[in-house]
């Protein structure tokens, strides 16, 4: 574990030097090596275990493999390297992919209602279908964008957040909603471009939703920061806070809280919540934070 927690670093923000090596990451493709955690730079020589393509969109080299039948307990979406070793979506997936661009693993396609998640705390961090009291979890009505995660960052539960109202984060790796006209897949992997955050309380605990755009959107060009998305997709920032501050009224539990003045954040504190999370995804995996449930794996 301790080979796997320094080889993850390599996807750390915070300087210059880390953001040019992830890029480096990308052109000279990496492998897993010693065991199915680490990851490793292969400077081309062997091409057979390679992860990641600057290329593509999606990321052929990771294979999904579903385990089950959707929308059963059982069922499970595990990522696989090219030899068939599993690896873990939140973890060995790399964050950071150069020039303000990042990983986002799908986890809800829009405009469908299962709240499937990344399992945190088994092994692997197989997507799975939520649930609550044995059973399934279903948003009540469909989500309109695709939703998922940024690999490798996690809200610290013992972090007070001083700009939002002192709020700790919420023990899960942050929130994107992105906001493109494709419907996705579970476990597409794509490269995103950040443009706003919203700051959601949930039950007191900070839940951030990273508002982004897929590179491969045929607006992604026209986008770049909060108020393009209000100039090329109006109504939407607006659209995404009310939708999550209300679907769990429904279910007789009160609105979810904003902070922030309740407003959307612009695209440099989108950068700074994410850089802030890596680091504390950084501090997870090398164990200067107790994990409690949280699988490393």
């Amino acid at each position: 574990m301790a080979a796997a927690a320094a080889a993850r670093m390599v996807s750390v923000a915070g300087s210059s030097t880390v953001a040019s090596s992830s890029c480096l990451l990308l052109k000279a493709p990496f492998a897993l090596k010693n065991g199915r955690n680490a990851l490793s730079f292969n400077n081309g020589r062997r091409l057979s275990k390679r992860l990641f393509s600057c290329n593509a969109i999606y990321n052929p080299q990771v294979q999904i493999k579903h385990e089950g039948q959707p929308e059963t307990l059982d069922y499970r979406v595990f990522f696989e390297d090219t030899s068939g070793k599993k690896i873990s979506p939140w973890h060995d997936i790399p964050l950071h992919l150069g020039d303000g661009v990042f990983n986002f693993i799908v986890e809800i396609p829009k405009e469908s209602s299962a709240k499937m998640e990344v399992a945190t705390d088994e092994p692997y961090t197989p997507i799975k279908q939520d649930t609550k009291k044995g059973k399934l979890r279903y948003y009540p009505y469909n989500i309109n964008w695709n939703y998922g995660l940024l690999p490798q960052t996690w809200e610290d539960p013992s972090l007070a957040n001083s700009e939002v109202e002192g709020a700790f984060g919420d023990n899960d790796p942050v929130d994107v909603v992105e906001i493109g006209e494709t419907r996705r897949k579970i476990g597409d992997i794509l490269k995103v471009k950040p443009l706003a955050a919203l700051a959601m309380i949930d039950e007191g605990e900070l839940d951030w939703k990273i508002v982004a755009i897929s590179l491969d959107d045929p607006r992604a060009s026209l986008v770049n920061d909060v108020d393009d998305v209000e100039k090329h997709f109006p109504g939407t920032l607006t659209a995404i806070r009310d939708w999550f501050r209300d679907y769990k009224i429904p279910d007789g539990k009160p609105a979810n809280k904003f902070g922030l003045g309740n407003k959307a954040a612009n695209k440099e504190y989108a950068l700074k919540v994410i850089t802030e999370t890596n680091e504390s995804w950084a501090k997870l995996v090398k164990r200067s934070i107790p994990a409690g449930e949280l699988s490393l794996a």
